[in-house]
């Protein structure tokens, strides 16, 4: 899904995209934890494509471990968007990217508003 263009307004968009995945699955988060009992949970996928529907199943400890760095996403296998953002994990069905530029400081901006 990656088309080689990092522009910084296409980063910005994307960036901005993945964080909106971002806060619909915190808001999946609080569901899933006030009933456990699954191995895996479905979360949206991460990626910065807003037409990207698709579900990324993961225990709840792999979700927190991506969300305890902000730079971090959850994706599948293949929706990696930018250069700037590099596959730091993977796992059975699923990608971790790292954000850097102008998309990592988005995602920590994001991240902090998150954390309030």
């Amino acid at each position: 899904m990656n088309d080689g263009v990092t522009d910084g307004g296409r980063e910005e968009r994307v960036a901005r995209n993945e964080l909106a995945f971002r806060r619909a699955n915190e808001s999946l988060l609080t569901v899933f934890e006030a009933a456990p009992g699954e191995e895996a949970y479905p979360f949206l996928c991460e990626c910065g494509d807003r037409r990207c529907t698709e579900v990324v199943y993961v225990p709840l400890d792999t979700y927190a471990a991506v969300r305890a760095h902000p730079q971090r996403f959850l994706i599948l296998p293949g929706h990696k968007q930018l250069d700037s953002e590099r596959v730091v994990g993977a796992a059975d069905g699923h990608e971790v990217v790292e954000k850097s530029g102008v998309a990592g400081a988005i995602a920590r901006a994001g991240w902090a508003q998150l954390s309030r």
